[in-house]
């Protein structure tokens, strides 16, 4: 069994900001599978799916991002999902907006979720996808990533959403390595857009 967990903060509010594009990557993929986010369990909503006798559960946390790591926990724990088998899916700083960026394992970064992620399973060894919201250093950090995105910026943030089903299906597919090196291709210093 998988779990893919999404990170944003719950509320029509949030939407449209830099730190949902974790939402938005998986309710693409849902809308293009056909899916719907239709169970609620221990604060988050989900749905599932079988690929290949596999159960995958697609997870967004209804907590605030702050405290997301808290449902992933409880999702791992009454699954008895290894950690192993959780992939993150979460906005990031420091990537170029329309790339993405595959890492095994990591610090937070400063991540809020991630940070809860790693303080609630005690390890901060597991998958993440990250999409890049890019870093505006002029504005505060906590204003730029809670902030509306204008529709052209929102369009090249939502970029890799038109192609969700393939990467998700790429990961549950591929050996991780494979996974990493397929969508972390290297153009000099930066990842190439996909």
């Amino acid at each position: 069994m998988k779990l893919i967990a999404a990170l944003g903060n719950p509320g029509k509010e949030y939407e449209n900001t830099r730190h949902n594009a974790g939402f938005r990557f998986i309710d693409a993929f849902a809308n293009q599978e056909g899916l719907t986010f239709n169970k609620n369990k221990f604060n988050g909503i989900y749905t599932e799916f079988n690929y290949k006798g596999e159960k995958v559960i697609l997870l967004k946390p209804q907590k605030y991002m702050n405290l997301s790591g808290e449902v992933i926990r409880d999702f791992l724990n009454f699954y008895k999902i290894p950690v192993e088998n959780l992939l993150v899916i979460t906005d990031d700083l420091d990537t170029p907006a329309g790339m993405i960026k595959i890492k095994m394992k990591g610090s937070s970064g400063g991540h809020n979720g991630l940070k809860n992620i790693e303080q609630n399973l005690k390890t901060n060894n597991y998958k993440r996808l990250k999409i890049g919201i890019s870093n505006n250093k002029d504005t505060d950090k906590i204003d730029y990533v809670i902030g509306k995105v204008a529709k052209e910026e929102l369009t090249l943030l939502n970029k890799n959403n038109i192609i969700a089903s393939n990467i998700i299906y790429d990961y549950l597919d591929m050996t991780f390595d494979n996974f990493m090196n397929k969508y972390n291709k290297k153009n000099g210093d930066k990842n190439e857009r996909i």
